[in-house]
């Protein structure tokens, strides 16, 4: 099968290793270069999605709509920027796209089995849910509170971090319920999974929220996905039930920085 992936960074580029030993023919393309999109869509059967999110409103619309769209991009809020497009798909879950490039074992969210045998190996397991709005809205969220675990300093193995993870989630099963999504996807890889891998070391979120604790008008150098959906949702991007306190408190926090 040719497939497209569009974003040629690192977990796109770790997508489409598994998809080329699995037997598919992939191009790539990617947004930030400027290559012409026309011509890498030529023979497509399938698009695989993984440009960073502020990407996506310049690119979506020049995408055709009758292609199966796999959907592998995290930070996405805006879930009707999708309306229109036939056939479309999430792949979340949590694994660094050097883990997946190595081979090692994770557990990935998927809302359709056909993921399932594009990306199916003897080191990934799916599990799997027909809730598009929540797995795209878990893969932001955990982002953001990968970057107030790193701004409270938690570190692994210890109460404090299991107490505030717990929490975390917890928000997150209400951020969903008061967002169209289903609040039992948090509880799947691309929800807690997820959280606790994002929620430490290497991931750029935590590690930038971290030096935020000491210098709270310190600019990102590189993309930091949870940055930028916080500055979304204190724009109003989605409903932030009262129940949702740290959430809460992280926004007022934001409006401190540069």
């Amino acid at each position: 099968m040719k497939i497209l992936v569009l974003g040629a960074g690192a977990f796109g580029t770790a997508l489409g290793q598994i998809l080329t030993e699995n037997g598919h023919e992939v191009k790539y393309y990617d947004p930030i270069l400027g290559v012409s999109l026309e011509e890498c869509l030529d023979g497509a059967e399938i698009l695989v999605l993984v440009a960073p999110s502020f990407c996506l409103p310049d690119l979506l619309p020049k995408l055709p709509r009758d292609l199966p769209l796999v959907v592998a991009t995290k930070g996405i809020l805006d879930t009707s920027m999708f309306e229109g497009f036939d056939d479309v798909m999430v792949l979340s879950g949590p694994a660094f796209a050097e883990d997946l490039k190595a081979h090692k074992s994770a557990t990935l969210t998927a809302t359709d089995e056909r993921i399932g045998k594009l990306f199916g190996t003897d080191y990934l397991n799916f599990d799997f849910t027909d809730d598009v709005k929540g797995v795209l809205l878990c893969g932001a969220l955990k982002n953001v509170y990968a970057l107030l675990a790193g701004l409270m300093k938690l570190e692994r193995d210890t109460p404090e971090y299991e107490e505030n993870l717990a929490i975390f989630a917890e928000e997150m099963r209400a951020l969903l319920a008061a967002n169209g999504g289903d609040a039992n996807t948090v509880n799947l890889a691309c929800g807690v999974g997820d959280l606790r891998l994002t929620c430490g070391l290497p991931s750029r979120n935590y590690e930038f929220g971290f030096v935020l604790a000491d210098n709270p008008h310190e600019k990102p150098e590189k993309t930091v996905e949870g940055l930028s959906a916080l500055r979304k949702i204190a724009e109003g991007a989605i409903v932030v039930p009262d129940t949702a306190l740290r959430l809460r408190e992280l926004i007022e926090r934001s409006k401190e920085w540069a």
